[in-house]
């Protein structure tokens, strides 16, 4: 039994390299590890680092090189089908709220077999129809973002770092005076708490106290005169 180790994408398939196919349903093409055995007899491990959906046209290396063929077997699915987009949409938006996997054509919609869902496309006004065909959903959109998206998050995260780090040492030189400042400006029911209250009211004291030395100073000075 040969191991299949890595996924090779339909793009880069070199034919002249494929030795095997292996046609699987939806199920099948999205495992990690599974004894699988091909289409001309073959004995296949999947064995992947992580699960993997497999497409249509996709291959899996084997360990000497050699690339065994994926094709999507046909299966029984639902073919839900509307008499107009908006219906159609509707009912894709439900499917979707229920995580269900689901493949979306211009014109229909297709899933596996669910009797719920069956039930719930019938209240839509929508019709149904049992087809034999290979299922290929969509693939979430996350799969293949989350990981751009959290690059470039932590870059972002690291700049925001740099900037409120840039920010504090810029300001730090003026954090006194701007207290003192904010401490002037505001009156004794400002609300931001006792310590500012007290704060205020020593320096109100202070200066009615210098105001009331000046006065009794100018007073003796007209005595003395």
């Amino acid at each position: 039994m040969q191991r299949a180790i890595s996924v090779v994408r339909k793009a880069a398939v070199k034919q002249d390299r494929v030795v095997e196919t292996l046609t699987l349903d939806h199920e099948d093409r999205n495992r990690r590890r599974v004894a699988l055995k091909g289409d001309g007899g073959q004995d296949i491990l999947l064995d992947l680092d992580k699960p993997t959906a497999l497409n249509d046209g996709d291959a899996v290396k084997l360990e000497d090189g050699s690339l065994v063929l994926i094709k999507a077997a046909a299966q029984k699915l639902i073919e839900i089908t509307a008499e107009n987009p908006l219906r159609l949409a509707r009912v894709a938006w439900h499917i979707g709220n229920r995580h269900t996997p689901a493949e979306i054509t211009a014109n229909a919609i297709y899933i596996e077999h669910d009797h719920v869902l069956a039930e719930m496309v019938r209240g839509q006004g929508c019709a149904m129809a049992d087809v034999e065909r290979p299922f290929q959903p969509e693939r979430g959109a996350y799969d293949h973002d989350h990981a751009n998206c959290g690059h470039d998050h932590h870059g972002h995260d690291h700049h925001g770092h740099e900037h409120g780090h840039d920010h504090g040492h810029s300001h730090a030189g003026h954090d006194h005076d701007h207290k003192h400042a904010h401490e002037h400006a505001h009156g004794a029911a400002c609300g931001c708490g006792h310590d500012h209250h007290h704060h205020h009211d020593d320096h109100g004291h202070k200066h009615d106290h210098g105001h009331h030395g000046h006065e009794h100073s100018h007073k003796g000075h007209k005595h003395d005169h």
